[in-house]
């Protein structure tokens, strides 16, 4: 069986910067509230650009850095729970767009999981031999679904896309395990069933800070380490404090820990794939490094993939 590894990553942040400060116009907030509580200082806002357009950029991104041409994509996957419309999918105009004639094509709704849950698809078609080349993309345009006055949830949401390429890589290197989850009881904890989406934080937060610690145990078991073997973790960037307990469930120092949620929010699937580009591009993340990814989100669902980073 083939190893499946990522080839290639890419992203796409919006332009749009919407800081701590502003909210503090419109809202009953402050600054120090949402960075002591959340680590957020700002995020990003599409506006006007579609999240088709966000998963397109990254996509081309993602195919560059792989070195593979969209032709020879099998199959594209792209996690979002908020896709321009319900039909076509976004996945479906993306393949169009960028020309990838022989793949097919679907979504992936997990929310803020649904890049880990692509990663682990992707895995088995590549594993099996079925297919050769798979895109995967995290992308999400919350700030269409959040209501900008509710102090509660328009804080902490922001827009943005990642993308990864998967094909098979050298023994010893790629994705060593996967663990995923679900737990359906929790499930009206965030929700999106009206305009906007609502979510009781508090119940939210003890699931997070369990389940982003176990999950990450679990998967490291999987492959077969320790917690002393993983080098760098990648934890989905919902909220400062959950990242932190789960950087603490495995003993890992500060630096060794992504850390993008002061910047960008949170961008649900988006989350994972673009913290990973910007620390492949600061060179915090190397060959050969054990890396863990971990993310939770509405399901509520949960997961997480150990891999040796390299071709």
């Amino acid at each position: 069986m083939a190893n499946a590894g990522i080839l290639g990553m890419g992203s796409y942040v919006p332009e749009k910067v919407v800081t701590n400060f502003d909210f503090e116009k419109t809202l009953d907030t402050t600054d120090e509230w949402i960075r002591t509580r959340t680590g957020i200082e700002e995020r990003r806002f599409a506006d006007d650009i579609s999240c088709t357009e966000m998963a397109y950029q990254s996509a081309v991104d993602a195919l560059k850095e792989a070195d593979v041409n969209p032709e020879d994509i099998d199959l594209i996957l792209v996690a979002t729970v908020t896709p321009d419309m319900t039909f076509p999918t976004v996945s479906t105009l993306i393949q169009d767009r960028l020309g990838a004639k022989k793949a097919a094509a679907m979504d992936i709704s997990a929310a803020c999981a649904g890049f880990i849950y692509g990663l682990a698809t992707a895995q088995q078609f590549i594993q099996t031999g079925a297919y050769k080349y798979v895109l995967v993309v995290g992308v999400e345009k919350l700030s269409s679904i959040t209501d900008m006055t509710d102090r509660n949830t328009a804080v902490l949401f922001g827009d943005g896309a990642g993308s990864a390429v998967l094909g098979p890589v050298e023994d010893g290197k790629g994705i060593l395990a996967f663990e995923l989850g679900a737990d359906g009881a929790g499930g009206m904890h965030i929700n999106h069933k009206g305009e906007f989406l609502e979510m009781n934080g508090r119940e939210v937060f003890k699931f997070a800070v369990r389940q982003m610690g176990d999950s990450s145990m679990r998967v490291i078991e999987k492959a077969g380490l320790t917690k002393e073997d993983v080098d760098y973790l990648i934890p989905h960037q919902a909220n400062i404090r959950i990242m932190e307990a789960a950087r603490e469930r495995l003993d890992l120092p500060v630096e060794k820990m992504a850390k993008t949620v002061q910047k960008y929010g949170n961008t649900s699937s988006a989350s994972i794939p673009m913290a990973f580009v910007d620390d492949l591009k600061n060179g915090k993340i190397k060959n050969g490094d054990t890396v863990v990814l971990v993310g939770f989100g509405a399901g509520l669902v949960w997961g997480s993939v150990a891999l040796k980073w390299g071709k």
